[in-house]
């Protein structure tokens, strides 16, 4: 059975248009859901909405997010610019889930140019039903990238 989180999703521009059913989708899992924008199609700036998502999980708002893109890089690269937040492009089921379970990921990017909308609802049900393995690997593995981030001060 998953546990409900509290979860926040971003767009800039190129995501507004998938935004409204990830948001549903979620909301129809169980989970509470935050928009912290975008509201148009009008451009923005992708760091912006990188920035806000970050905030919140480091903040204590949420506890994972979903961050969406023209083509999800963008949007991750700023957001793995934040220590603490692990961010990662995906676009098929299995990394979606893995990145969950091996890397403890807290930020799901999507392409919205890049995949369809179904298949970015796939994905998305697929990273908030894994859950981290906590394996001993795993941990340790995260704990040298924490270092990372404490060695150069990210």
């Amino acid at each position: 059975m998953m546990v409900a989180m509290n979860l926040v999703v971003a767009t800039d521009h190129a995501g507004f248009p998938l935004k409204a059913r990830a948001i549903e989708e979620l909301r129809k899992m169980g989970h509470q859901v935050t928009d912290l924008g975008t509201n148009s199609t009008d451009p923005v700036d992708y760091p912006d909405y990188a920035r806000a998502v970050a905030q919140a999980i480091l903040q204590g708002h949420a506890e994972r997010a979903v961050l969406i893109c023209g083509s999800g890089a963008g949007a991750c690269v700023a957001a793995n610019k934040f220590r603490g937040i692990r961010a990662a492009t995906c676009h098929d089921s299995f990394s979606a889930r893995q990145c969950v379970e091996d890397d403890d990921v807290n930020v799901l990017c999507l392409g919205a140019r890049v995949i369809g909308p179904e298949l970015a609802l796939d994905l998305i049900r697929d990273y908030v039903g894994a859950n981290f393995s906590g394996a001993e690997r795993h941990r340790r593995r995260l704990g040298k990238v924490a270092a990372f981030e404490a060695d150069f001060g990210k």
